[in-house]
């Protein structure tokens, strides 16, 4: 046998932890900085006399340029490596919120916050970095390597709203967004650490050399892989309006002022142990079923949630279940991704799924705010959004999982 790639057990294991605490690294600065946004709208609006309209525009704005960017993003990984594309990535990230911070104009606000923020988001978050994470891990190790990725990434969303808020608090808007652009700073030279070229990985399966519309063009013709897609979307609507109307909804069902900020760092702590948990099971069952079994549980505590009545603990408990359910999908799909066309082109079939995802995210924050101008509630949205649930699990069950042939590809170690 060839010993040509053979790496020692234990430093595979070594550059495997070190891969995973690299990738949640750069995943809690990208994450975590993002969920700072909206302690910002309301100084934007008071300190600058920027409409508040306009700073929600440029925070949405950035999720369809995340979401468009991202295929360009895991393409450009796939092909050139991580180092390059985080690097860029945090710098667009880091320029865009010191753009916001030092200018008066709305338009370069729109600029900095929307475009460089969402391109910035593109390279140094799931698509780039999990899908590194995905190419080093084992068939068999895949999914869990990524869910403990994707939940030490959630530490940053704990950890930078209380950041933020306090450097706002004593030095003020410009020195907040500054502070952030500093963290994306230093997070940037850990994508060497992803990078596949340092060697220790396990090996690149998929077509050997196929371009981009090629490979797209592949999996689109996959009815598992526009189910997967299509399911996808749901979770960025159902998370998007959550995230964004929960705060609001929960102050017109006269709960305490402080409810919907401490639900929301509920969902952000459960999220660590959900995330971890949906990789681990992801790793014993079969991936497709457990997504599916994960929108029905969060598509059931979304119902459940609306036509009970609104107290300290049924808040707390549905923040804690949509924490554990709520960004293990990421893992998940993507970590199926893999096992049926390889690792050769993830970040490529990850990004154009996540574009789905994003363009959910869009819709659920866009049009919960809609519903409520028109119809002075919320009912409908929530309502839809429980719907969705159900209507992405019967998505995903029927999935087939079967590993795509690829003439003179390498087989997947696991199906080897």
């Amino acid at each position: 046998m060839s010993t040509a790639h053979y790496t020692h057990p234990a430093s595979q294991q070594t550059r495997t932890a070190l891969v995973i605490v690299a990738a949640a690294l750069i995943l809690s600065a990208a994450m975590g900085v993002r969920q700072t946004f909206g302690l910002f709208i309301g100084p934007f609006s008071f300190d600058r006399g920027v409409p508040v309209t306009l700073i929600a525009f440029a925070i949405a704005l950035h999720n369809l340029v995340w979401g468009f960017a991202q295929p360009f993003a895991g393409a450009a990984a796939d092909r050139y490596g991580c180092t390059p594309v985080v690097a860029f990535g945090a710098a667009a990230f880091a320029g865009g919120l010191a753009l916001a911070a030092l200018t008066s104009s709305p338009a370069l606000l729109v600029v900095g916050m929307g475009v460089l923020v969402g391109i910035g988001i593109s390279c140094t978050s799931f698509g780039v970095v999990l899908t590194a994470v995905g190419r080093l891990a084992s068939a068999e190790k895949r999914s869990v390597a990524m869910g403990l990725a994707s939940a030490g990434g959630s530490l940053g969303q704990v950890l930078m709203v209380p950041l933020a808020q306090t450097v706002r608090q004593t030095s003020g808007i410009a020195s907040s967004l500054l502070v952030l652009a500093f963290v994306l700073i230093v997070a940037a030279p850990l994508g060497v650490l992803l990078d596949r070229r340092n060697g220790g990985a396990a090996p690149l399966s998929g077509p050997p050399a196929s371009s981009l519309r090629t490979v797209v063009a592949q999996a689109c013709r996959h009815r598992g892989y526009r189910l997967l897609t299509i399911g996808f979307f749901t979770c960025g609507f159902q998370l998007a309006f959550i995230a964004t109307h929960l705060p609001g909804y929960l102050f017109l069902c006269h709960m305490p002022v402080g409810a919907g900020a401490t639900a929301l760092s509920l969902i952000g702590l459960f999220n660590m142990a959900g995330s971890w948990a949906c990789g681990w099971l992801g790793g014993r069952f079969r991936q497709q079923y457990v997504l599916g079994w994960l929108y029905l549980i969060r598509g059931a505590a979304i119902a459940i949630f609306f036509l009970l009545p609104k107290t300290t603990v049924s808040v707390a408990v549905f923040a804690a279940v949509m924490g554990l359910t709520w960004l293990g999908t990421v893992p998940l799909t993507s970590g199926l991704v893999a096992k049926v066309f390889g690792t050769r082109h993830l970040g490529t079939l990850f990004g154009v799924c996540f574009l789905s995802h994003q363009l959910g995210s869009f819709l659920g924050a866009w049009l919960g705010g809609f519903v409520f101008d028109v119809t002075g509630s919320y009912s409908l949205i929530w309502g839809a959004t429980a719907i969705a649930g159900v209507f992405a699990a019967m998505l995903h069950f029927p999935i087939d999982d079967t590993v795509v042939e690829h003439p003179g590809a390498r087989p997947d170690p696991a199906h080897a």
